[in-house]
């Protein structure tokens, strides 16, 4: 099958096999990097019992930090403080997002829980636009929540509200981001938000290490997930901005919801009913389609 890609004057061109094979090696890794942090997160979940929610975002974080600054290494000495406010609200981001990921999985499941937070993407990629579909996809989007989650009596609305409050967090992270990304090279942004966010989880680090509620298996099982949560997407989703294009990395990238629905049912023994794949369906294929109008892409490019 032969691929195109747009030139610099918005022309369609043939592409190289050898930008095939870079596009290929960028879906791939995508692939992989939703697979890890999906499952990780549901691994993460095996630790609730003894250390709950904030114990496993505690050993997460002190795991990612300490991988990335061996890797990165960043120089906090000379950062100026142009450089270091964003990465402190980054970090500040971060770990309240990680909170109400966990909280939320804890109450209404993984797969809801990751798809109402995939409304914090969807959110940055319509506020890029006020054409009348982009309201369509707002609209969609709402559908989708609504089927997904069909409100009534038994509905954990805290959880939902919780749920929403780490997409709000998501959508801060994408713009933080951005900022981190300009001002510092490499992994040294993601690698001092993390610093940071380890520090301010560390009182819970201390309290269940004392506690003695840090057992072997939810040790475990909090390293995995901040290996697989952290440690591998960062440094997988870095490659695969090489290879693609940050609009199209966005669009690819909506796949996590569904992801997250099968680690649920994999590792967590979560069985989704029919109205929840459903709404995860329309989320996913609005928020593909609203970064797809944001950015005036081509799926194909690369």
């Amino acid at each position: 099958m032969e691929a195109y890609a747009e030139d610099s004057f918005g022309r369609e061109r043939r592409q190289s096999p050898q930008s095939q094979s870079r596009i290929l090696g960028g879906l791939l890794t995508m692939t992989g990097s939703g697979i890890s942090n999906q499952i990780g997160a549901g691994i993460g979940a095996h630790a609730f019992p003894a250390v709950g929610p904030a114990g496993v975002v505690a050993v997460r974080q002190l795991v990612a930090a300490a991988v990335l600054l061996s890797a990165a290494r960043p120089p906090l000495h000379r950062f100026t403080w142009k450089q270091w406010w964003p990465a402190l609200l980054l970090g500040g981001t971060i770990a309240v997002m990680n909170i109400c990921l966990y909280v939320a999985i804890q109450r209404i499941g993984l797969g809801l829980a990751v798809t109402l937070e995939f409304l914090g993407p969807l959110a940055i990629a319509l506020t890029r636009s006020r054409s009348r579909l982009d309201l369509l996809c707002a609209v969609c989007a709402g559908v989708g929540v609504y089927v997904l989650v069909l409100p009534g009596p038994s509905s954990d609305f805290l959880g939902i509200g919780i749920a929403a409050a780490g997409a709000a967090c998501w959508a801060a992270y994408i713009m933080l981001n951005r900022v981190v990304g300009r001002r510092l090279p490499g992994l040294q942004g993601p690698a001092a938000a993390t610093l940071v966010s380890m520090v301010l989880y560390l009182p819970v680090t201390v309290l269940i290490f004392f506690a003695g509620s840090l057992t072997a298996p939810a040790l475990l099982f909090s390293v995995a997930a901040g290996v697989l949560c952290s440690v591998i997407p960062y440094a997988a989703d870095l490659v695969a901005l090489r290879h693609v294009r940050p609009a199209f990395f966005g669009v690819y990238m909506s796949i996590n919801p569904l992801l997250a629905a099968l680690s649920g049912m994999i590792v967590l023994g979560q069985i989704l009913a029919l109205h929840e794949w459903l709404g995860i369906g329309v989320i996913v294929a609005t928020n593909a389609a609203a970064i797809l109008l944001a950015g005036r892409i081509k799926p194909s490019g690369g």
